[in-house]
Order: structure tokens, then C-alpha cells, then sequence
């Protein structure tokens, strides 16, 4: 299997198409975001992971997303994937990152121990007030 795409986003929304397909529709892609407050802060953002499966496929695989910060890890997800050959399909992630202060995250999504694709999610200062 291959991972097509990795992203962060707020909405997703599934879509029946004429045929049959599916059409996938994702809001709100982001790779940087302002905190609510100073830090400390939790933060979470969605990853929409997209993959393909080829028909010679078994269609069965693991889908890891290791997220680290310089180079250390700071969080990670594993879960199965199924995805019918010859078909695409998604595993949406999220993590609760913890910020100490403000800085990337790097999202290293791979399946299968397979090669690497990495997503960098930036947590910025908040807004300053209008005074």
C-alpha cells in the first residue's frame, strides 16, 4: 500500500458521486495554527492519511504516525488498515501534543515499516489583543 497524501485539517465531509466513487472533502488544511493562551498547551490537531492499495495487494497493512519534535518522539499512533485492492481509502489520526513552548511537530506516517511521509504541524503565539 502507499500513502498518497497527509494532512492536517478541521472538517472532512464523505460524498457519494455518480458511479459509485467517493469523494472525499477536507476544510480547513492547515500546517500552522495560533495557541489559545501561552504555553503550556495541549494541542490536537486531525490527520486525514490517504492511501492507495494495488490490485496485487492483500489490502491488510498497519498505518504508523510517530510525531516528533527535534528529532525525540512525542507521540504515536498504530492502527490496522484495510483498504479493498485496487481501492483508496483514509485513517484519520490524532494525538494530544503537549507544548512547553511554541514550535513543529513532525507527523512521520508510514505503512508497514515502509517509507516516510512527513507532515509538519506548527504551533504559533496567539493573536495579540487589539488594544
Amino acid at each position: 500500500m502507499q500513502i498518497l497524501a497527509a494532512l492536517f485539517f478541521e472538517g472532512i465531509d464523505l460524498k457519494q458521486a455518480p458511479g459509485g466513487a467517493t469523494h472525499i472533502d477536507l476544510t480547513g488544511i492547515q500546517f500552522s495554527a495560533a495557541a489559545p493562551t501561552e504555553p503550556p498547551v495541549t494541542w490536537a490537531p486531525h490527520l486525514a492519511v490517504i492511501v492507495r492499495c494495488p490490485d496485487d495487494h492483500t489490502g491488510q497493512g498497519v498505518l504508523e504516525v510517530v510525531f516528533r519534535r527535534d528529532g525525540e518522539q512525542v507521540a504515536r499512533n498504530v492502527q490496522p488498515l484495510s483498504v479493498e485492492p485496487g481501492r483508496f481509502g483514509y485513517r484519520l489520526v490524532r494525538a494530544e501534543l503537549e507544548f512547553e513552548e511554541f514550535g513543529t511537530v513532525e507527523a512521520e506516517c508510514r505503512i508497514d515499516r515502509g517509507p516516510a511521509t512527513v507532515v509538519p504541524f506548527t504551533l504559533l503565539p496567539p493573536p495579540a489583543d487589539p488594544a
